[in-house]
């Protein structure tokens, strides 16, 4: 191998690197550490590197959605990101879980319905259906996921370097199980957000385009093709359903799902190795 076939390989190691000392030590980066990818295949390069170092496992995948002008330049419509064990956080009722987040950096709490997958996806498969993902499914539940980076800047510099760190997640606050759930409307399944008690938006999973299977079938064949088949046990967080909301340490959020419950919890300042 040339040495200029590897340079794409050690630079995405080096932002790789950049990112994860930044969430390890609950630091903020005031610039994208190197040069922002602009294509899938250098994106996931870097998340695929800072995945290798993180020192925890993966317990479930992220979806969000790639708007324009990138849904044009990268040619698909969604992106995943991984979500680690000790960031997934179950809910309890009445109880405000205090999660961390970058001072100097990015953070938001998005209202989200999340699918943990019953059995393995089997992983020769390389492309799935919703009508095939629904069949991997134990159980939804609602939840936030709460959006991280320690760049500022994230959302700004568009979906490749979202991609790149980690999918712009910090975690996850899993609420309830929705009883009956394949049997009901999405536009049953509704959603509120509430930041400091102000109504932010609403929603349900009907605002996910194609609803959570469809996010479910995307992440399961992204995953597949980067040879990283979901397991039973993983989460997949399916999308915003009420928007991306902005929060900062200090704040409270709320997230009301109709016929099912709420989730509360609070940002906090980031502590080293915290994330």
């Amino acid at each position: 191998m040339t040495d200029h076939a590897q340079e794409p390989l050690w630079e995405a190691r080096d932002i790789a690197t950049r990112f994860v000392r930044a969430r390890l030590s609950a630091s903020s980066l005031a610039d994208f550490p190197g040069v922002a990818p602009v294509d899938l295949t250098s994106a996931y390069a870097c998340q695929d590197a800072a995945i290798a170092m993180w020192p925890d496992e993966v317990a479930g995948w992220k979806v969000g959605r790639i708007g324009e002008p990138w849904f044009g330049r990268l040619g698909e419509d969604r992106l995943v990101g991984p979500m680690f064990r000790r960031a997934v956080r179950p809910a309890k009722p009445g109880h405000i879980l205090e999660f961390p987040v970058f001072v100097g950096g990015f953070a938001a709490v998005e209202a989200e319905f999340v699918v943990q997958l019953a059995v393995d996806a089997p992983a020769a498969q390389t492309s799935w259906t919703a009508t095939d993902a629904r069949e991997l499914v134990g159980a939804m539940h609602v939840g936030i996921e709460t959006a991280g980076s320690p760049l500022a800047t994230i959302n700004e510099l568009g979906s490749a370097v979202v991609i790149a760190d980690f999918g712009n997640n910090a975690g996850l606050i899993v609420g309830p199980a929705i009883p009956d759930w394949a049997d009901l409307p999405l536009d049953y399944l509704t959603s509120e957000t509430f930041v400091d008690e102000q109504r932010v938006g609403a929603g349900s999973a009907a605002s996910i385009p194609g609803g959570p299977m469809t996010a479910l079938a995307f992440a399961l064949t992204r995953c597949a093709r980067r040879g990283l088949p979901l397991k039973a046990g993983q989460w997949v967080s399916t999308g915003a359903t009420t928007g991306i909301h902005d929060i900062h340490v200090g704040q409270s959020a709320r997230a009301v799902f109709g016929g099912v419950g709420e989730i509360l919890c609070r940002a906090v300042r980031a502590q080293g190795a915290a994330c």
